[in-house]
């Protein structure tokens, strides 16, 4: 009996291993387990300005920080500053050049430089977010659902939990 069991198991396993060893195609239609090189010149910048904010500027390296999960490059002119906000989901972020200054609220400011990450809690985590005055910031942000800055009243209570 046991012997069948395995003998059964065996077949079904080779009966499915031509079908596992396919890789998916990803998003450019190359198999899954191919790279996907996207040079610095290739990047398509557009204006993030989700609310009035100048001079920002998103590039998409996958999904659509429109839409949904993402990953990609923002910049920051120097002494860009955005007011008291939260976002709705948690971004995972590393700075590669420029000084980014993150400042929780009613809490110093955190300055992280090149190589730094940042893991910003989404949800009712109230912050600001600033590039220094002497160059501008570019860093990478890898989030799980769409880009969104929900700024806070002046004044405003924080929301219980």
């Amino acid at each position: 009996m046991r012997a069948r069991r395995f003998l059964t198991f065996v077949g079904s396993l080779a009966l499915t291993m031509p079908l596992l060893a396919q890789a998916s195609p990803n998003a450019e239609g190359l198999p899954g387990d191919a790279p996907i090189p996207v040079p610095a010149a290739e990047l398509k910048w557009t204006d993030l300005d989700p609310a009035g904010a100048p001079g920002v500027k998103s590039a998409d390296v996958w999904g659509d920080h429109t839409k949904g999960a993402f990953g990609g490059f923002t910049k920051f002119p120097a002494g860009f500053t955005a007011a008291l906000h939260t976002h709705t989901d948690d971004m995972k972020v590393v700075i590669v050049s420029g000084t980014f200054i993150h400042t929780p609220e009613g809490k110093a400011e955190i300055r992280l430089g090149p190589g730094s990450y940042l893991m910003q809690p989404g949800g009712n985590y109230r912050h600001t977010t600033s590039c220094d005055k002497a160059s501008e910031c570019l860093f990478f942000i890898q989030s799980n659902g769409k880009f969104d800055i929900i700024p806070v009243a002046a004044g405003q209570a924080p929301a219980k939990k």
